[in-house]
């Protein structure tokens, strides 16, 4: 332990805090570190080894900002919600106009807006600061996705950047724009995750039907040599390589088929609808999650209507494409979405910049981000990735793939949520003229709602309906 004053402060010594922790310390920058229960800390303080030389340990609130050198930098690593208020509300009284709080937790955009205004009247700077990466990511180098007064990051760039994942030497860490820009930026980073890992998922299953794990962990391994190069892909071929000691079955054979989720991927698609975006394959992803964990239902309906017969799987090469095609679509509706909030938030968000933060160090870190930062360096008409040249001519060689494995899979009675609506996205927006003409002329028949005309200004025209 350090006697000189400690850089920068950190609360919440569960997993990702107390490996955050160590990452600072070992990057040379004096830490005190707090927690709520005070035998947290002393187990924090053994396991830190020869790094405890570089920590401060404290029990009360007031010992912690007592042991940072002033102006104050205090990272929280707390639950979302109430327990980050009330970690506010237990430091605020020992604090100094000018002192820094930084919510590194995935907390919700709206609630990091609300404290961010409530400290500026109280003359205290707050960050809202997303990190990716899990557990490894926090100790080793994470991504890191800061918003908040460009001035306060500057205070501890130096420290971020130190502690981020690198790619190609460039830290993967930025400041991203005010008030809650890192957290919702963090937000659509873990949508498109739910994305990925469904369609990843959904790749899965079609193969699964009639293939060993072992032989699909072979396909998944050749696949991450490919162009779905991405830490998604490699785990998936490492997780289907390993046996269950038990029962001397494939792991994933002994695994409830439920998946959790801690909420940020509903939090992606309620906002995306404020804001009138739908990103259909981040939806389809959570949709599935919620389908998966009502068990006793899909029972049910499995004894009424009856498993779909075990039949020959879509040819690999075909799923490669389908898979690639489908995660250039789901990437291009989360970015379409930061498009959207940064204009609405008058955040200015660099999208380029957002997809070099992410190429290492996070879960959705993929060969794919490389050429999407390039992309947005450029213009692309209406912010849809789809459009950019080399986006575009990657889709019009995969989408017939696409096309035959959610037709195959229809045809089998397969699954396939998200590619599905990749591949409706895709066909919708590729026609000029739809099928909303119709829902207009309903809506005006009913409601006297108007429309617009192809022929003629304005938007309050009505139909001379029959009654």
């Amino acid at each position: 332990m350090s006697d000189e004053k400690a850089r920068i402060g950190l609360v919440g010594l569960a997993v990702m805090g107390a490996n955050l922790a160590l990452n600072i310390a070992e990057k040379g920058f004096g830490i005190a570190v707090y927690n709520r229960t005070a035998a947290r800390v002393d187990t924090f303080m053994q396991q830190a080894g020869p790094l405890a030389e570089a920590i401060t340990p404290c029990t009360r609130p007031e010992d912690l900002v007592a042991a940072i050198q002033p102006p104050r930098a205090i990272i929280l690593m707390v639950k979302a919600g109430a327990p980050v208020d009330e970690t506010i509300a237990a430091l605020l009284p020992h604090l100094s106009p000018g002192d820094m709080l930084i919510d590194a937790g995935n907390a919700d955009f709206n609630d990091t807006r609300r404290r961010a205004a409530a400290l500026r009247e109280k003359g205290f700077a707050y960050l809202g600061m997303g990190v990716s990466g899990g557990e490894d990511g926090a100790r080793h180098g994470p991504s890191i996705m800061v918003g908040g007064p460009a001035g306060n990051y500057e205070m501890i760039r130096d420290v971020v950047e130190a502690i981020a994942a690198r790619y190609r030497g460039d830290p993967c860490a930025a400041h991203l724009g005010p008030d809650g820009a890192g957290h919702f930026v963090k937000t659509v980073h873990n949508g498109i995750e739910y994305a990925d890992m469904q369609l990843i998922a959904e790749a899965y299953g079609l193969l699964r039907a009639n293939q060993t794990a072992a032989r699909l962990s072979e396909v998944f391994a050749n696949w991450n040599a490919g162009p779905l190069n991405s830490y998604l892909i490699e785990i998936t071929a490492k997780v289907l390589s390993v046996t269950d000691p038990q029962s001397g079955q494939p792991m994933l054979d002994v695994i409830v088929d439920a998946a959790g989720q801690k909420g940020t991927g509903r939090w992606t698609v309620i906002e995306a609808l404020k804001l009138g975006q739908s990103p259909s394959t981040i939806e389809a992803a959570v949709a599935a999650r919620s389908w998966s964990a009502d068990r006793g239902a899909r029972d049910t309906g499995q004894g009424l209507f009856g498993a779909p017969p075990a039949g020959a799987g879509p040819l690999e090469a075909d799923l490669e494409s389908a898979l690639l095609a489908a995660r250039i679509i789901a990437y291009g509706q989360g970015f379409a979405l930061l498009s959207a909030a940064s204009e609405q938030f008058d955040w200015s968000l660099d999208l380029a910049r957002v997809a070099e933060i992410w190429r290492a160090g996070c879960i959705i870190r993929s060969g794919l981000l490389d050429d999407i930062a390039t992309a947005f360096r450029g213009t692309i008409p209406h912010d849809e990735l789809a459009f950019a040249p080399a986006f575009a001519e990657w889709l019009q060689r995969t989408v017939p793939a696409l096309r035959r494995v959610v037709a195959h899979a229809v045809q089998e009675g397969q699954p396939v949520p998200a590619m599905s609506a990749a591949l409706s996205w895709f066909d919708t927006m590729r026609r000029a003229r739809g099928t909303a003409n119709l829902i207009q002329a309903q809506r005006d028949f009913f409601g006297a709602h108007g429309f617009a005309r192809l022929d003629a200004p304005g938007t309050a025209h009505h139909g001379d309906w029959p009654a």
